[in-house]
C-alpha cells in the first residue's frame, strides 16, 4: 500500500496574549499538550448518569414492593430491570444536560412506564398463565412508577445544579462580538450552568472588550495559546458563540477541545451548521440555545458495537494471520537485515499522535526522509521482499496490533504522517475534517483504488463521504472490496 501517513497539523504560530492573565496560572507539569488532568468536578459529572440509572432502579423497586399487580418471580422483575434501561437510555434519559429538569423528562418518563409494564406483563404471562396481571392494576403500576420515578430525577437534578453552582468547571469562549459577550456575562452571573470562563479565543484582530462591569478574561489569538490554557486551567467545557466553520481555526480548535476531553457547546441565537452536529434536542443557557457539539455521526451505541467489532476481527484475525505473519517476519529478516517492524508516528482521532506499526519494506537513510518522503513504492533499495509485501499489503498486517490497542480502526481514513497532515490541512480545506472519526488500516478511498500516489484532494472527499454516511453495514462492506483487493494484489 502506500507510504499514507501523517504527523498532526502543525501547531499554529503563537501571538502574542492581549491582556495580562490572572486566571491563566502557570503550568503544573513540562506537558504542554496532554489531556487535562481528572479533577473532582469532572467525575462528579461523569457520576451523573449512574446516579439517573440508580434513582430509575430504586423507583422501580419501591413499584414491585408496593403496587406490583401480581408476585412476579425475580426473573420478571430483572426483565423489567433491563427492558427500563434499554427505553431510557435509547430515549436519553440519561444524557446529562446544563438545565437538567424533571418536568421536562415527565412525558417521557410515563410513556415509557407504561410501555415496560405492558410489555414485561406480556412477557410473563405467555411464560406463565398464572402471573397473568390486569390492565387497570398494570396502570396503577405504571403511574405509581411515574409519580416515584419523576421524584427521584427531581431529587438528583437538584443535587447536580447544587453541585454545578457550589464548583463550576473552567470554560474558554470562543468568538468576539455582542453575543461572546453577553454569553460570558450570563455564565459569569448563573453560576448553576456549571461554567466558569477562564479564557476567551478571538482570532487576531478581533475586538475583545470585556462587558461592562465584568472582570477582563484573558484573551487567547492562537490555537497554540488555546492548548496551554486548557492544559494550565483544567479547562473542561469549551463554548462557541458562533458556528465552528464561521471562526477563524474553528476546526483545529474543535480538534484541540476534544483531543483533550472537553465538552464543546454552541451558545448563540444564531442556528447552528451542519459540519459540527447537535443532538436532536438542544439544551439552553439563561434562554440562550445550547447545541451541545460532536464531530460525525452521533450514534453511541453503534460506535461501541464498531470498537468491540473491531477488537474481535482484529483479534481474529491476528490468530489466523500469525504463522503468514511468522513468514514474513522471517523473509524480512533474512532478506534485509534487523529490524523487522517498522514504527512510525502518525495522526489519528482528533489530531491525536500514535505509533504506526509496520513490516519494515525499506530502510530509510534518515528520521527526515521517514517524515517526509511521500512515495517509495519505485524506490531502488527495496528489496525483492519488501517489494512483495508491499503489493500484497502484507506489511500492513502488524497494524492489526494497533487496531486491538485501540490507536485504529479497521474501516476509516488512513492515518498520515505530521508533516503531510500539515502541508495537506493547508491545500485542500476538507482534509482536517476527515479526522473526525478513527484511523483505519482500510477505508472506503482505499477501495475505491485511491492509494499510492493518488489525488489527496480526492481521498480527502471520499473519506469525508464515509464519516457522513457511515454505517456498520458501510464498514463490512468495505472489508469486503478489501479483502478482494488484496487477492488482486491491490497494494502498491
Amino acid at each position: 500500500m502506500t507510504t499514507d501517513s501523517a504527523p498532526g497539523p502543525g501547531a499554529a504560530q503563537a501571538t502574542a496574549v492581549r491582556r495580562a492573565a490572572a486566571t491563566i496560572r502557570p503550568p503544573r507539569s513540562g506537558r504542554e499538550d496532554g489531556p487535562a488532568p481528572w479533577t473532582a468536578e469532572r467525575s462528579a459529572r461523569g457520576r451523573a448518569p449512574a446516579a439517573l440509572v440508580a434513582a430509575d432502579a430504586l423507583s422501580l423497586g419501591l413499584t414491585v414492593a408496593l403496587a406490583a399487580p401480581a408476585p412476579w418471580p425475580p426473573v420478571a422483575v430483572l426483565l423489567q430491570v433491563a427492558v427500563q434501561l434499554l427505553l431510557n437510555g435509547y430515549r436519553g434519559l440519561y444524557r446529562t444536560g446544563l438545565s437538567p429538569s424533571a418536568a421536562a423528562e415527565l412525558p417521557a418518563v410515563a410513556g415509557l412506564a407504561v410501555v415496560q409494564w405492558y410489555v414485561v406483563a406480556e412477557a410473563v404471562s405467555a411464560y406463565d398463565p398464572r402471573h397473568t396481571a390486569g390492565w387497570v392494576a398494570l396502570g396503577c403500576a405504571a403511574g405509581l412508577h411515574t409519580l416515584l420515578s419523576f421524584g427521584a430525577r427531581a431529587v438528583v437534578h437538584r443535587s447536580l445544579l447544587r453541585s454545578a453552582r457550589r464548583s463550576p468547571q473552567s470554560t474558554l469562549v470562543v468568538g468576539g462580538g455582542p453575543v461572546a459577550d453577553r454569553v460570558i456575562a450570563v455564565l459569569q452571573e448563573h453560576t448553576r450552568y456549571g461554567m466558569r470562563p477562564v479564557g476567551r479565543v478571538v482570532g487576531p484582530g478581533t475586538d475583545a472588550a470585556a462587558p461592562a462591569g465584568e472582570a477582563p478574561l484573558p484573551v487567547l489569538s492562537s490555537v497554540r495559546d488555546a492548548g496551554r490554557a486548557v492544559v494550565q486551567n483544567s479547562v473542561r467545557h469549551a463554548v462557541f458563540t458562533v458556528a465552528p466553520e464561521s471562526t477563524s481555526d474553528g476546526a483545529e480548535l474543535f480538534a484541540l477541545f476534544a483531543r483533550h476531553g472537553c465538552r464543546v457547546w454552541l451558545i448563540t441565537d444564531q442556528e447552528p451548521v451542519a459540519q459540527f452536529r447537535t443532538v436532536p434536542r438542544p439544551d439552553h443557557v439563561w434562554g440562550f440555545a445550547a447545541h451541545a457539539l460532536h464531530s460525525g455521526p452521533h450514534r453511541p451505541v453503534a460506535h461501541r458495537v464498531k470498537r468491540a467489532m473491531d477488537v474481535v476481527l482484529a483479534t481474529a484475525a491476528l490468530v489466523v494471520a500469525s504463522p503468514v505473519m511468522a513468514a514474513c517476519a522471517l523473509a524480512v529478516r533474512v532478506s534485509d537485515g534487523p529490524g523487522v517492524v517498522f514504527r512510525q508516528e502518525r495522526i489519528g482521532r482528533y489530531g491525536r499522535p500514535f505509533v504506526l506499526l509496520k513490516f519494515r519494506t525499506l530502510r530509510p537513510a534518515d528520521l527526515h526522509e521517514s517524515a517526509t518522503r511521500w512515495n517509495v513504492s519505485a524506490d531502488g533499495r527495496m528489496s525483492r521482499v519488501g517489494r512483495m509485501l508491499r503489493r500484497t499489503s502484507l506489511d500492513e498486517l502488524p497494524q492489526l496490533w494497533n487496531v486491538v490497542r485501540g490507536d485504529m480502526s479497521l474501516v476509516g481514513p488512513r492515518p498520515e504522517r505530521p508533516y503531510f497532515v500539515q502541508q495537506f490541512s493547508r491545500i485542500h480545506p476538507g482534509y482536517p475534517a476527515r479526522h473526525r472519526m478513527p484511523v483505519g488500516i482500510t477505508g472506503l478511498a482505499q477501495v475505491h483504488g485511491l492509494r499510492g500516489d493518488t489525488s489527496i484532494e480526492d481521498r480527502a472527499r471520499f473519506d469525508n463521504r464515509y464519516i457522513e454516511t457511515w454505517s456498520l453495514w458501510q464498514d463490512m462492506c468495505v472489508l469486503v472490496r478489501t479483502a478482494g483487493s488484496v487477492f488482486r494484489l491491490g497494494g502498491s
